[in-house]
């Protein structure tokens, strides 16, 4: 089986957009439910569905694929599975070191979607020198002084930070330096790196704020429906019409 280090996905030399690949995930996990309940075939009207996308949209991205289904059958669950992991690389092993291993880090060892998706825990690292040796999730933490030598001895190419955001950028330059070149960034601050390293970030508090957006402009809605708008609403519109960007949209906020 092949490592992260010696092989790359083939999406970029395939040109695949990345709003297609970004999709790609959703398609398998609907398409692995299917697969699960032994469904052989599904049109892509059902599979959009199932993956929250319209069905032009979802054609559209299997013919980058190659994959065009057959005319009143549809797709081949199995084979579409097999097609998708194959283009996301998740027919091969990639060992991935975690660093910072707090309540999130110890939370996101002991996840177990990871083997069943291709990746393998390969190490868990932390600053703490009283972490170290302490199992999580059956695997001993390490000291962050054997950082370089856990990703070199490993074949490590992803990176996952959980550290407080002081530490994201110092742990992500010694990632980058060691040899990663990508890194899911659950910690809340923006990570520089050089060109060729892929950075993922994750932040709860945003996508909450993005939710609490929603939130006001229904509650703002039911409030012109019964006759008025409250004057809190009304505020939060303007101060929202003063932070549009260019295109429109309202750009997230990090928090202070």
């Amino acid at each position: 089986m092949a490592t992260g280090r010696t092989h790359r996905p083939a999406t970029r030399s395939r040109g695949i957009p990345e709003a297609t690949v970004a999709r790609l995930p959703l398609y398998l996990r609907a398409l692995t439910a299917l697969s699960e309940r032994s469904v052989p075939t599904v049109s892509s009207e059902e599979l959009a569905a199932a993956a929250g996308v319209n069905s032009a949209k979802l054609r559209k991205d299997f013919s980058y694929l190659g994959s065009y289904g057959t005319r009143g059958v549809g797709y081949d669950v199995e084979y579409l599975v097999y097609q998708i992991s194959r283009e996301l690389g998740l027919t091969q092993d990639w060992p991935v070191v975690i660093v910072g291993i707090g309540n999130l880090g110890a939370a996101l060892a002991n996840y177990g979607g990871f083997a069943s998706r291709g990746f393998r825990v390969a190490a868990l690292i932390d600053a703490d020198p009283a972490m170290a040796g302490k199992p999580v999730a059956g695997i001993p933490v390490q000291h962050t002084d054997e950082l370089e030598h856990i990703i070199e001895s490993n074949g490590v190419s992803i990176g996952v930070i959980a550290t407080p955001a002081g530490a994201a950028q110092q742990v992500c330059d010694r990632l980058v330096a060691a040899g990663v070149t990508s890194i899911l960034n659950f910690a809340p601050t923006v990570l520089t790196v050089p060109d060729g390293v892929d950075v993922r970030k994750v932040d709860l508090s945003i996508e909450l704020q993005i939710l609490a957006f929603h939130e006001q402009r229904k509650a703002g809605e039911e409030g012109g429906q019964e006759g008025g708008t409250p004057a809190a609403v009304t505020r939060a519109a303007s101060v929202e019409a003063d932070r549009k960007g260019p295109d429109g949209d309202v750009p997230a906020v990090m928090p202070a």
